[in-house]
């Protein structure tokens, strides 16, 4: 047994309150201390372990990779960053190198960082009109057969797939994702509102890096990135680094989208963690600079944001309250996967997944099912 002693802590529905936090794998008590103690700096905030539902990789690695030790590459380097699950995000790329990286997910087991929580299919389902970073030539219409392919590759761990609901196939697909308990996520797409109300119809519940890589609002036609803001049930993944969407952008979906429907994401690729230079991504040739990575003609390739910093962005850049803000990285993104019965909260009963962090966002500590996998004390 273990004891966080005194602590800041964020509990759900509370708010910030000073107390003990006693875990083994998962947290027995709060408020009253058992077990070796550890007591961290003054100012450190104990928070839930932050869930990152679109990463595609980090420290050099990525999930296209298809290989455990890749796998657990990611896993260590995320947990730096307070993350302590994720799903583990493919791309468009041909059937063999995408039901390769789904194998690796199925036959993984030796995590030793965050854990892998699943995988995000992003593609090949996507639109060419808005493949942003995606290879075009392996983009599929959405096939319901060809997903179970992929499904049964993962050993039934795909939590989430964006599709294109313009595309043909795309209803039937989204359709059976709802009945499956998989979420039709909308993205890499050219609908129109039409278009997304007939895919919630058939059971979409979220948009994929909402406003990138797909079709803008206007006026006479608001496209996906206006009915995301429109349509309460879709939950809204979000890019916060300022690069990918502006912080006026982020106020205007903050302020259109119910508190429970706004889940931060990384969208991070293989260079995060590793510097500026030259990096990969889908085989194609990815160049970072100051904080941002693009490909040779300038597209935007994914991200190099850290969970902690988008938080962090959320704060001081957006103007969103502390508590608000890691319930976009923790509640939400843990709600989506359904899986907060065990996890995106401190709760007794639940796992013991913590971060700590000081006053400036800095992560001191990430703890997964009670064990300490990233310390800075």
């Amino acid at each position: 047994m273990k004891t966080f002693k005194n602590v800041t802590t964020y509990l759900d529905g509370v708010g910030f309150v000073r107390t003990d936090v006693s875990f083994h794998e998962r947290i027995v008590a709060i408020g009253n201390a058992e077990g070796s103690e550890t007591v961290l700096p003054e100012g450190a905030l104990l928070l839930p372990g932050f869930i990152d539902v679109h990463v595609h990789g980090a420290g050099g690695c990525d999930a296209m990779d298809a290989s455990g030790e890749a796998l657990q590459t990611i896993g260590r380097t995320l947990a730096k960053e307070g993350t302590t699950g994720f799903l583990a995000t493919t791309m468009t790329q041909s059937e063999e190198n995408i039901r390769k990286a789904l194998e690796a997910v199925a036959g993984y087991v030796g995590e030793d960082g965050a854990r892998v929580l699943g995988v995000h299919l992003e593609g090949p389902f996507i639109s060419p009109a808005f493949a942003g970073a995606q290879p075009r030539e392996y983009i599929a219409e959405p096939d319901v057969s060809q997903f179970d392919k992929y499904d049964r590759a993962s050993g039934g761990k795909i939590k989430i797939v964006t599709i294109a609901p313009e595309e043909k196939g795309a209803e039937s697909l989204v359709s059976h994702l709802s009945e499956k308990g998989i979420v039709a996520s909308l993205g890499h797409s050219a609908a129109t509102a039409e278009d997304v109300r007939r895919a919630i119809a058939s059971g979409a519940r979220s948009v994929t890096h909402t406003f990138n890589a797909q079709s803008p609002c206007k006026h006479r036609q608001i496209g996906l990135a206006g009915s995301a803001m429109l349509y309460d049930d879709l939950n809204c993944e979000l890019i916060a680094d300022g690069v990918h969407v502006s912080f006026d952008a982020i106020r205007l979906l903050v302020k259109n989208k119910p508190k429970d429907k706004l889940t931060l994401i990384t969208d991070a690729i293989r260079a995060k963690g590793c510097g500026d230079g030259e990096s990969e991504l889908g085989g194609q040739k990815v160049y970072v600079k100051d904080g941002q990575a693009r490909l040779a003609d300038g597209t935007l390739a994914g991200s190099v944001l850290k969970m902690n910093v988008a938080i962090r962005n959320m704060v001081r850049e957006v103007g969103v309250p502390l508590e608000t803000a890691v319930d976009f990285a923790t509640k939400n993104p843990a709600k989506l996967l359904g899986v907060y019965d065990r996890t995106g909260s401190i709760e007794k009963g639940k796992q013991a997944d913590f971060t700590v962090l000081d006053r400036d966002f800095n992560v001191l500590m990430t703890v997964v099912c009670g064990k300490t996998v990233y310390s800075e004390l």
